[in-house]
């Protein structure tokens, strides 16, 4: 009788910035679970906007994090890039360094927003209600 391994559910975060200490504190802040009741999460950082693109193409994307003040492509620009692309497209959230930016992420048509500096307090219970709404 073959052996067969035990499948682990997980679900996918791309985790998107040019700066590699933002993409940190994003999965630092979340953790592997981040809640009980959903399964552990695979992180698939990216640096460029290809690469998210890329992501998109390839993997089973449950959830992309998207940081707005990202250089050269900003992550409003990629949310909406990625919605009008993607067919029942994941859900977004976009990282804002200012609170009035907020209509610019309604332009992008962003799932949620999230202040930076990025912390678990904020991020978390966003995170967590919206891989619930997906499962």
């Amino acid at each position: 009788m073959p052996h067969t391994a035990h499948r682990v559910e997980t679900r996918t975060v791309v985790v998107y910035s040019d700066d590699a200490t933002v993409r940190e504190r994003v999965r630092l802040a979340l953790g592997r679970r981040p809640a009980p009741d959903l399964p552990e999460l695979r992180y698939i950082e990216c640096a460029t906007q290809y690469a998210v693109l890329e992501a998109a193409d390839h993997e089973n994307v449950d959830l992309f994090i998207l940081d707005g003040e990202a250089v050269p492509a900003g992550g409003m620009g990629l949310c909406r890039q990625l919605k009008d692309e993607i067919y029942r497209c994941p859900p977004v959230i976009v990282l804002i360094a200012r609170r009035d930016d907020g209509w610019l992420a309604t332009w992008s048509r962003a799932d949620a927003t999230v202040l930076h500096p990025v912390d678990g307090v904020r991020l978390t219970p966003v995170v967590v209600d919206l891989l619930r709404r997906r499962s």
